[in-house]
């Protein structure tokens, strides 16, 4: 193996602490071991090893130094045995092991290390023994790393104990399911604001391109937003002047893009662009007798047919089923005279498509669609005073927001014949609770007049929805739609807000890992 050289911090004071690359003029260029013991050195800077390049053994024990920086082991290209044990190292830099390409066995055993930098062995391809017991490691997602790569190299591991956190202090790091393990957050940060109010927004693809429709009442109009892929934001394209809009909702058949406008006042309408490089036009009056005061409108297709279902609220108007037939859509079937609907929610259940109609005046009532037409199916029973119901599906299974301005806001799962209460979540001054799934995260959204929104997360292990965190700033001011719109590798969340201006969000995954 080649002399062994003891030495003492007397003699490598000026070579290592100070910070000095080179070794003592009495160190042999060739030298194959070299041990170091209680020398008193701080830390271990770049290239502190440049003048023994022959290195195939080195050993620190006992010593105080604290911090190995990174390429503290430059120029041993040879090394084969390095021991840091017992001393004092409460860091190491990731870089720290780079160009260590003969290295066969590693040990840090017994040091202050609670934690290892994420690719700290990247590069090691000759590893055979790792060493890292006796130390306070902290086993949270710090280490998950760690936990994957151990099964992934031809090495045997000595891991320890866990020091923290105190639900798995002194369990055997080897014994910890990566699994376990939640490490990813997201979070929701503002990225842009859309002047002027807006009851509602949808978002579209035309021509392989995402866009966006508000429905803005104060300003009149349903305004059109795209990607401007210059100034990296969200533009106007185009607007349908629409005085006293409630919904503006999209459906692309082909090339062709309509736009139904449902309006208090003035009658709906159904704008059309016929094909790309053409401007929306006005081509239809919807149901002037049925659609006295519109509320929401909803799109959905039946016996391979689109069709449009608006929900009123007037008490001598219906909700209605436009379908298309020929070159326009027209009544369909009227739905729940009297009730003064207040949202229309289209889903599938049982394979066979369903309305959900929201009321003033009842509990939310289920159809079903049979014989060319929407029958009654059931009502939600405990679920008064409803104002908008939203669905999502996780893990097979069909769950329902419910939206309630006085009480709590619930969650329900479908069970076969009729939606069961989940779940109850405080909501005062609440008009939409909105389920979205964004990325692989199903989130909803209960937005509030009179306080912060909150976003929500489902638990799969728990099928809860938990808090996830509050939008804003800037805070939401009487939000009453949101949708997800991804693009370019971004995703981002839109809130229309009814005393305020439309908010835009963007999406980041964090790894809490890292």
């Amino acid at each position: 193996m080649g002399d062994v050289v003891a030495t003492t911090w007397a003699e490598l004071d000026s070579a290592l602490c100070e910070g000095s690359p080179d070794l003592p003029e009495n160190f042999s260029p060739s030298l194959l071991s070299l041990s170091l013991v209680r020398t008193g050195v701080s830390q271990l800077k770049a290239g502190s090893f440049l003048r023994v390049p022959t290195l195939h053994l080195l050993l620190f024990t006992s010593n105080s130094f604290s911090v190995i920086e990174d390429d503290a082991f430059a120029g041993l290209s040879h090394l084969q045995y390095l021991f840091i044990e017992d001393n004092e190292i409460g860091a190491i830099s990731k870089n720290a092991l780079r160009g260590l390409r003969s290295l066969t066995h590693l040990s840090l055993a017994n040091n202050h290390l609670e934690t290892l930098p994420r690719f700290l062995f990247r590069g090691l391809e000759t590893l055979t023994h790792v060493d890292l017991r006796g130390n306070p490691f902290q086993c949270d997602c710090r280490v998950l790393w760690l936990l994957q790569w151990m099964p992934t190299v031809n090495a045997s591991v000595g891991t320890g104990a866990c020091a923290g956190p105190s639900a798995l202090a002194h369990m055997q790091l080897h014994h910890l399911d990566p699994k376990t393990f939640k490490c990813r957050a997201i979070e929701l940060s503002w990225f842009q604001t859309v002047g002027e109010s807006a009851l509602g927004v949808e978002p579209f693809s035309y021509q392989g391109e995402p866009h966006i429709v508000l429905a803005q009442p104060f300003a009149g109009r349903c305004l059109i937003l795209s990607w401007d892929y210059s100034l990296q934001r969200f533009r106007p394209e185009e607007e349908l002047s629409a005085p006293s809009v409630v919904a503006c909702k999209p459906l692309v058949l082909g090339a062709r893009l309509i736009v139904l406008a449902a309006r208090l006042w003035g009658g709906s309408q159904l704008w059309a662009r016929p094909s790309p490089g053409l401007r929306l036009a006005p081509v239809q009056a919807l149901a002037p007798r049925q659609l006295l005061r519109p509320n929401d409108a909803e799109t959905l297709w039946l016996d391979q047919q689109p069709c449009f279902v608006v929900a009123d609220a007037s008490k001598a108007g219906s909700t209605t089923l436009l379908c298309r037939d020929g070159p326009g859509f027209y009544p369909r079937q009227s739905l729940h005279a009297w009730h003064r609907d207040t949202d229309a929610e289209a889903l599938e259940l049982d394979g066979r498509p369903h309305l959900l109609l929201a009321s003033a005046s009842q509990r939310p009532v289920l159809f079903h669609w049979s014989g060319g037409r929407f029958e009654r199916r059931t009502d939600i029973p405990e679920a008064e005073d409803v104002y908008a119901t939203h669905h999502f599906q996780a893990g097979g299974d069909v769950f329902l927001c419910l939206t309630r301005y006085i009480g709590d806001s619930m969650v329900m799962r479908w069970d076969g014949s009729m939606f069961r209460l989940l779940q109850q979540l405080p909501s005062r001054g609440a008009h939409v609770f909105q389920p979205l799934l964004i990325a692989r995260d199903q989130l909803a959204i209960l937005g509030s007049d009179f306080a912060f929104s909150q976003v929500f997360r489902l638990e799969p292990d728990k099928g809860l929805l938990e808090p996830l965190q509050e939008l804003g700033p800037p805070a939401l001011v009487a939000p009453r739609a949101f949708a997800h719109v991804a693009l370019v590798g971004r995703r981002f969340l839109f809130a229309a807000c009814f005393k305020g201006p439309t908010q835009i969000y963007q999406h980041h995954e964090l790894d809490l890992s890292a």
